[in-house]
């Protein structure tokens, strides 16, 4: 069975509460926001992470910005934290800087792998990225 995050075009599962753009007009998933396509999907986390670093400067390694995408009181995040770096070539305590599209991109592609079981398209995460960058 297809995984929910790819059925929603929400491959960060995003939860529902944020006008976003490129939601779906009709939205029947009680608890995730449905996109269009998988860009929109990429471009609504990539404008949550924009806002992490604005509004919650303690919030800049992948460690704690996976640990307030995924609190441990819901998810295994230690464990996350390790795919994510791993997969994503990150040190979890360096800080990184939004401005890093490669950085950022990766660490987007791995969530998103961990969260859904799939790898997606580097490429579209990259135009999710510019189209959160505009």
């Amino acid at each position: 069975m297809e995984a929910r995050g790819i059925r929603n075009n929400n491959p960060l599962n995003i939860e529902r509460g944020q006008p976003w753009q490129g939601l779906r007009n009709e939205q029947n998933d009680a608890r995730f926001c449905q996109f269009v396509s998988l860009e929109y999907g990429f471009r609504a986390a990539f404008r949550i992470l924009q806002t992490y670093f604005k509004k919650r400067p303690a919030v800049n390694t992948a460690r704690s910005i996976v640990t307030r995408w995924a609190p441990p009181g819901e998810n295994n995040t230690d464990t996350y934290v390790r795919f994510v770096c791993n997969r994503a070539q990150l040190e979890p305590d360096t800080p990184l800087k939004f401005q890093d599209k490669n950085k950022m991109c990766r660490l987007v592609w791995a969530m998103a792998e961990y969260e859904c079981g799939q790898q997606f398209s580097f490429g579209r995460i990259e135009n999710a990225y510019a189209m959160a960058s505009r």
